[in-house]
């Protein structure tokens, strides 16, 4: 992100976006001081605006912080009629996933609002989820009593649950299971929708069972660890990630349990399926006794019949008439 531009101090509008562009640049860098911050507002004043910000430093003699800089350089030059939207639209911003985007935001829409002490709290806690306020109480118990201090804390609550929620989905994922989905607004009304139109139709809880009762069935593998055995982990993260139905062959159409592929699509030999093994075992049993009753061949036949022609046939002398 680009600095923000020079204030010099004669039009309202022109503070109002510089002062937003000021406060989203420091939500990149919480861990700022108070007395960093108003040193480096003060690089990108001029005019009668750096004038201001000087004698406020003369006046106060270095002692000032970053709250009460904030709220007295914007009643010198901001623009009254933002205050009640931002207000509003502060109320109703919510934590989407990521608490630098949350909170660049918020310090954004804040500029305007103005919202300081128990109101400014209240706005945030309504805003996180329980995972973030229980983090950042076991962090901090005692909450800090300034409101650059309890953001700072919001901030690094966040950041925590976050990374635990990317570890978990990677635990899961080298583990060959099913990574947690995060559901919002949209996948309830999803999920509404389809009761409508199906009503009939099974939802997710029923579908997870049926397909736990699948494992062991006739044709299906007997558990998921004998399903995958022989398949390289790296591809069954491929498959995962991929969202793939079938984790031990890669292609979709089929489902782990039921997949009896000799090959996967790289190359690498899997075990035969129990079923296929004994299937094909069962063949070549039927195969065999199929040679054994096969019937006698055309030659064979005729062999038979000639050998027993001449076993008829009467020898053209008798003892009897022997001369001997």
């Amino acid at each position: 992100m680009k600095n923000p531009e020079s204030f010099d101090g004669k039009s309202s509008t022109a503070f109002n976006q510089g002062w937003e562009a000021v406060t989203m640049f420091l939500g990149f860098y919480p861990e700022m001081g108070d007395q960093q911050k108003i040193a480096w507002v003060g690089t990108i004043l001029s005019d009668t605006a750096l004038v201001w910000h000087l004698q406020r430093f003369r006046e106060l003699k270095g002692n000032d912080t970053w709250v009460n800089y904030a709220a007295a350089i914007q009643a010198e030059y901001r623009n009254e009629r933002d205050a009640a939207d931002a207000q509003l639209k502060l109320g109703q911003l919510k934590y989407q996933g990521s608490i630098r985007t949350y909170l660049t935001e918020f310090r954004a829409l804040n500029y305007f609002a103005r919202a300081t002490g128990e109101g400014l709290r209240e706005k945030i806690v309504l805003a996180m989820p329980d995972s973030i306020l229980d983090m950042r109480f076991n962090q901090n118990p005692d909450e800090p009593t300034d409101d650059e201090g309890f953001m700072s804390a919001t901030y690094w609550a966040g950041i925590q649950v976050e990374k635990k929620k990317v570890r978990k989905v990677a635990r899961e994922a080298s583990k060959g299971g099913t990574a947690p989905r995060q559901e919002g607004k949209k996948d309830d009304k999803r999920r509404e929708e389809g009761k409508k139109d199906n009503p009939g139709k099974k939802g997710p809880e029923q579908r997870t069972k049926k397909t736990r009762e699948w494992w062991g069935g006739k044709n299906h593998w007997g558990s998921k660890e004998e399903a995958l055995r022989g398949v390289p982990q790296k591809e069954q993260e491929a498959y995962f990630r991929n969202r793939d139905d079938c984790w031990r062959y890669g292609r979709p159409g089929h489902r782990t349990f039921e997949c009896f592929s000799f090959n996967m699509l790289q190359g690498t030999a899997l075990p035969k399926a129990l079923w296929k093994a004994a299937a094909a075992g069962q063949k070549r049993g039927r195969e065999n006794e199929k040679d054994e009753e096969a019937p006698a061949t055309k030659q064979q036949k005729v062999a038979v019949v000639e050998t027993m022609e001449m076993d008829a046939v009467a020898p053209l002398w008798e003892e009897s008439d022997s001369d001997f």
